[in-house]
């Protein structure tokens, strides 16, 4: 694993934040209609562009430079979570409950 613990925590962290506040997200992704066609697809792709702003910040704070094992696995995770990223885009509420699940189920 490349990424250290703090800055996966870290990424973590800011993918629940972005999960939570979806609907802000769509409704940004509202304002250029019609200029996308996909409302959701938008949407996520603002989401994955501030997780990903985040995360090169937190090396910037750091004084260090991702590397490419470090993008690769930043890439991985985003995988992992895009389906309840996607989910929370689509159904908000619903989402916010499958998440508030799946963090009771890992303590």
């Amino acid at each position: 694993m490349a990424i250290s613990k703090e800055n996966r925590d870290f990424i973590d962290s800011l993918i629940d934040y972005y999960i939570s506040e979806s609907e802000a997200y769509t409704q940004i992704a509202e304002n250029f209609v019609p200029e996308v066609e996909s409302i959701p697809d938008t949407s996520f792709g603002i989401i994955t562009g501030c997780v990903y702003s985040g995360f090169l910040q937190a090396y910037q704070n750091q004084q260090q430079t991702p590397s490419l094992e470090d993008m690769r696995e930043f890439n991985e995770i985003m995988k992992n979570r895009a389906a309840l990223i996607k989910k929370a885009i689509i159904e908000p509420k619903k989402a916010e409950t499958s998440e508030e699940e799946s963090l009771k189920d890992e303590d």
